[in-house]
């Protein structure tokens, strides 16, 4: 009997992810892994490119949900996921991250009684006010296999409450993706295409609300950028979020002439961005998993934030929790040129092969016979 898995990606984070799963589970006998795309990223250089470039299948059904409100947006994964669901009727459902998609599609599957099983469970920033940490606890609440990427993450579920039967500390699939393609990365030759030297430029990366939807935050931000880029140049791939706020508000050319060496560029793939981030000698971010790949690059990374969900950047990483106020990123920076280059570290089972234990635990799930029912009936359109 068929053992028929639902795998839920969204968000450009999600396809890191995920994608060593689905080839995991694509690679054992008896397993149907069905990729359902949300659509929540639907932009060319944050949905499809990456599907190219990791390899991953294209989808067997993509929901074209689009971009909303948190709410309208929830809703809408909600509702086309739930209808796919009567149709499709997978044994269960795999989900990954804190995305909007991924709160919809585990509450979606739950109420069908169909299990859910989540890829990095158990992060916990203490934020509240963060969306993605009311996905995070949600999802986890909702879920029947918790995937955790480190030690800690198994504390926070069974502080929780939750039973420690469900919970699995498998490592980090989304290392899994960044050692597989690294040399892949390396080989595109970003830095030189961007006119930087290796080892001698930074990288910044900002798109969270506390970071550019008050125009005086993105401004001071983008003011302390620009003059970190007179000592060392910054390249700044801009997400399609902060693009809209800096358009909003006039301050891209203010930012680009103030200092040449701010390097303003659209948003990458995934290969030129690892080539990028791999070669630099500083990273800024307010990203989460960002955080964790500079940390097995062994690259030096700040982080603008006043909380983070994955302590174990800073505690085996390389990772600096500055906080949100602009004004300490130069003095942060600084410190970080001053210390000089990092070793890469790599927490416990951050080896590259958490999407093959993903998919043993996975494998040991009941089939319900649902794709040999599914033959038998027309296939449902979204």
């Amino acid at each position: 009997m068929t053992l028929d898995i639902a795998c839920v990606v969204a968000a450009r984070p999600n396809f890191m992810k995920m994608a060593p799963v689905v080839e995991a589970l694509r690679a054992r006998p008896g397993i149907c892994a069905r990729l359902v795309h949300t659509g929540q990223h639907y932009d060319e250089a944050m949905s499809r490119v990456f599907f190219d470039e990791l390899g991953m299948p294209a989808p067997d059904v993509n929901l074209d949900v689009g971009s909303g409100s948190h709410a309208a947006q929830t809703a809408r994964v909600l509702e086309r996921f739930d209808e796919w669901l009567e149709a499709a009727r997978p044994d269960l459902v795999v989900v990954a991250g804190d995305v909007n998609s991924t709160l919809a599609c585990a509450l979606a599957a739950a109420k069908r009684a169909i299990p859910v099983a989540h890829v990095e469970s158990g992060l916990r920033s203490r934020d509240r006010a963060m969306p993605e940490e009311l996905n995070r606890i949600l999802t986890d609440a909702l879920a029947d296999l918790l995937f955790a990427t480190s030690a800690d993450a198994v504390q926070n579920l069974e502080r929780e409450g939750i039973d420690a039967a469900k919970i699995h500390l498998v490592g980090n699939s989304m290392i899994d993706s960044l050692r597989r393609h690294l040399p892949a990365a390396r080989a595109r030759r970003a830095p030189e295409r961007f006119g930087v030297e290796r080892g001698g430029y930074a990288v910044a990366t900002i798109h969270r609300p506390s970071n550019v939807d008050d125009p005086e935050q993105l401004s001071r931000v983008l003011e302390a950028l620009a003059a970190l880029s007179s000592s060392l140049p910054v390249v700044l791939p801009v997400h399609p979020r902060t693009a809209a706020r800096i358009e909003s508000m006039g301050a891209a050319g203010a930012a680009r002439h103030s200092a040449r060496r701010l390097l303003v560029v659209p948003p990458l793939g995934y290969l030129d961005f690892l080539g990028l981030m791999e070669a630099a000698r500083l990273v800024l971010t307010d990203s989460g998993g960002v955080q964790e790949e500079t940390t097995a690059l062994g690259v030096r990374c700040i982080t603008l934030r006043d909380t983070t969900e994955r302590p174990i950047t800073m505690t085996e990483g390389t990772n600096r929790l500055i906080g949100s106020d602009p004004a300490s990123i130069l003095p942060a920076a600084s410190e970080a040129l001053a210390a000089g280059p990092i070793e890469a570290r790599m927490p416990a089972l951050w080896d590259g092969y958490a999407g093959e234990r993903i998919a043993a635990v996975l494998a040991r799930q009941p089939a319900s016979g649902s794709s040999e029912r599914r033959e038998k009936t027309s296939p449902a359109t979204v």
